[in-house]
């Protein structure tokens, strides 16, 4: 029996366990793959936005030579962070349901990588499972080829092919140009009229250059319509003009969206609008008492609406929610 579950070991439920820790409370992570199992998921040599203060956990600090860090450089600092904590972690260990019991704690039941079941009880549970896992599927023909992958790790694999990327945000920008180097031949396909406004302030010139030098071929108000083996079918312009791209693989850097199964098996209520989780912002509870969300679980169809920065804060308002529950009990008991 822990004080609190968490669910999730990515920097906001590292953070969430950290706090809950400094206020006596016991605290478990459950992660079904391994720490910040989401940055490991970001392109190789990514560089962050933010400066490294702004990913801060724990009051760890996070030294680097470089003014953004890169994603490698976050990796040790995540891991150390825990590690100088103290912090209980089963990795590789997957929340698959939640349970009110009778006396108002939390099952929460999970399988391990080698198939078996078990239940972990806590007075209370916090959500902090990130949207990696899921991408936004496009839903257009060919999606499903093994050509096409909703993840970018690095440009190598792709020299000298023919490789069409979907979108227009950061993360297809930063394949682009690393596609580029590796020389490969890059069509950007982008339903807007402009790539995104929130591209890397220091990467937007030289992305540009590279679309002026027609090293990146830029298909603006464009989208894909079907893949084919050898080829995309773009279509663009009001009349929905077709064309086909010859074409090697597709990077269709769409997004992704966070996972509402844990709490819909709880019962968390969700707004319509945005499929949002209900909670409390000064507390992060949701409206089932015990529960709470940390991190991007917390935004609505919007990703980008939580970041690491700000997501990292919600584990302190948690833990003081949390203990000040638990010493209302113990008076109450006592």
């Amino acid at each position: 029996m822990h004080d609190v579950v968490i669910i999730g070991a990515g920097p906001c439920g590292l953070s969430a366990a950290i706090e809950c820790r400094r206020l006596g409370l016991s605290a478990i992570i459950v992660e079904k793959n391994f720490i910040v199992h989401s940055i490991y998921l970001y392109p190789t040599h990514m560089q962050f936005f933010s400066t490294p203060e702004l990913l801060e956990i724990g009051d760890v600090p996070f030294t680097t030579p470089n003014e953004k860090p890169f994603r490698h450089e976050a990796l040790v600092y995540y891991r150390k962070a825990a590690e100088l904590h103290g912090l209980e972690i089963a990795a590789y260990e997957e929340a698959t349901g939640i349970e009110r019991l009778e006396d108002g704690t939390f099952r929460v039941n999970t399988v391990n990588r080698r198939g078996e079941r078990q239940a972990r009880h806590a007075a209370s549970v916090v959500i902090s499972t990130g949207y990696f896992d899921q991408p936004n599927w496009i839903g257009i023909p060919g999606e499903e080829l093994p050509k096409v992958t909703h993840y970018f790790g690095e440009a190598h694999p792709y020299t000298g092919m023919k490789v069409a990327i979907i979108g227009g945000s950061n993360s297809a920008v930063d394949a682009a140009l690393e596609l580029v180097r590796t020389g490969a031949e890059v069509d950007m396909i982008y339903r807007g009229n402009s790539i995104s406004g929130n591209i890397k302030p220091w990467v937007r010139p030289i992305f540009e250059s590279m679309v002026q030098k027609e090293k990146i071929r830029l298909h603006l108000s464009s989208r894909v319509t079907e893949i084919k083996p050898d080829a995309v079918v773009v279509s663009s312009g009001s009349e929905e003009e077709a064309y086909t791209l010859d074409n090697d693989f597709v990077l269709a850097m769409t997004g992704f969206r966070p996972d509402r199964r844990l709490m819909s098996s709880i019962g968390v209520l969700m707004d319509d609008d945005m499929d949002k989780p209900v909670f409390d912002p000064t507390t992060m509870e949701t409206n089932i008492p015990g529960i709470y969300v940390a991190g991007v679980i917390a935004s609505g169809r919007n990703a980008n609406e939580i970041f690491i920065e700000t997501g990292r804060r919600h584990g302190a308002l948690i833990a003081a929610h949390a203990a000040a529950k638990r010493q209302a009990a113990d008076k109450g008991r006592s």
